[in-house]
């Protein structure tokens, strides 16, 4: 996988809404909400799947065009999320995967699915 330059795409997401005067709709609520929306659209291409046939979508090039726009989305209201409070989400991927390893320490969930607090 090729490393993604955050500050590049941040910038044309950035010029994007400010060439349509769209910065004055994009409180933090209001992009946190379409973020889950987006996060629903690619959850409903999956719904009715079997486990089979999600995990074949690379297979037909319809479906997954689908799943790279809904990613894609996904992907550019977090990084407006991010943009606008200044966050980081490399260090705070980085950060909340030191807290996962703490939480999920590998000799008590090693091919166990249970929730951290469940073990």
């Amino acid at each position: 996988m090729k490393s993604i330059d955050t500050a590049k795409l941040v910038g044309i997401i950035n010029k994007f809404s400010m060439d349509r005067d769209w910065d004055q709709f994009h409180s933090i609520k209001n992009l946190s909400m379409a973020l889950n929306v987006e996060a629903s659209e690619l959850t409903e291409i999956f719904q009715w799947m079997s486990e089979e046939g999600s995990n074949s979508v690379a297979q037909n090039p319809t479906e997954l065009q689908k799943v790279k726009e809904e990613l894609a989305d996904v992907f550019v209201y977090m990084l407006r999320i991010s943009s606008k409070l200044n966050i980081d989400l490399e260090d705070a991927v980085v950060s909340k995967m030191l807290i996962n390893e703490k939480k999920y320490p590998v000799d008590l969930v090693r091919s166990n699915s249970k929730k951290y607090d469940e073990y």
